[in-house]
């Protein structure tokens, strides 16, 4: 199998529609053990989620804002699994003023850029002490070299997450940790739903070669889960399109 004996953790699952949902259920089916996160009042819906996988996952309380949760994380990990062989990134936020771009202020930019941006390094770092070499880190992106109707601020801390995998790709590339991208369509996630007027990308099917699915999750998935194989050992730095074809073509 394609992940078998490799040890994960996946943030991010918070419904059965999400991308990262479909990740650790594939990961599992492809014989990985897979640890979770969630924080808050999420944790509940996490952990009553994550009975729909084929096998039990502890979820572990994380707040990517949080010092103490990213400082003891290793050692929270380590209650599971002996090490950790791949990442998955699936962490996103705004506050709605993040959505209107001239009138947004710093205190939602920041916040935005902290959750969706940072994170990245910060939860890289954080399980970093688990990670073996031949690890993955992989991260789930929108693509940012458009300004896309309604993103505003989201997609400026696309654009920045996106810098900072390759940062990451560099400095963890001489300890064998790779970090990859996938760039996937729009999906009608719980996250879609704090997009305003997100259905404007329903129609991102009538431009894509292959067409589109805002319901199907699967194939940014699946990507997820080759990148954090050992199919790519060569692979870092890189992101990879799951859209049907709609950045190779455009509107």
């Amino acid at each position: 199998m394609l992940l078998e004996g490799k040890k994960l953790l996946i943030t991010g699952v918070l419904m059965d529609s999400s991308i990262a949902f479909h990740v650790a259920r594939l990961a599992q089916e492809q014989g990985a053990e897979v640890v979770l996160t969630s924080f808050g009042r999420t944790m509940r819906i996490t952990q009553t989620i994550a009975r729909r996988l084929p096998k039990p996952a502890p979820v572990l309380e994380l707040d990517v804002q949080n010092t103490e949760h990213l400082d003891s994380l290793a050692e929270r990990v380590g209650e599971h699994v002996d090490h950790l062989d791949g990442v998955l990134h699936s962490i996103g936020f705004a506050p709605q003023g993040a959505f209107n771009f001239l009138g947004a202020q710093w205190e939602d930019v920041a916040t935005a850029m902290q959750v969706s941006a940072f994170s990245l390094k910060s939860l890289a770092v954080a399980a970093l002490p688990r990670m073996r070499e031949g690890g993955a880190v992989v991260g789930l992106t929108f693509d940012a070299q458009y300004a896309w109707p309604v993103y505003d601020w989201m997609g400026v801390s696309k654009a920045a997450f996106e810098a900072t995998s390759r940062y990451l790709a560099r400095d963890l590339g001489p300890k064998g940790i790779r970090s990859n991208l996938v760039s996937a369509g729009p999906i009608s996630t719980t996250a879609a739903k704090s997009i305003p007027e997100f259905e404007q990308f329903a129609r991102w099917s009538e431009h894509s070669p292959l067409g589109w699915d805002v319901k199907d999750p699967v194939p940014a998935a699946q990507a997820c889960v080759a990148l954090l194989s050992d199919w790519f050992p060569a692979t870092t730095g890189e992101i990879v399109h799951v859209d049907g074809g709609f950045h190779a073509t455009g509107f």
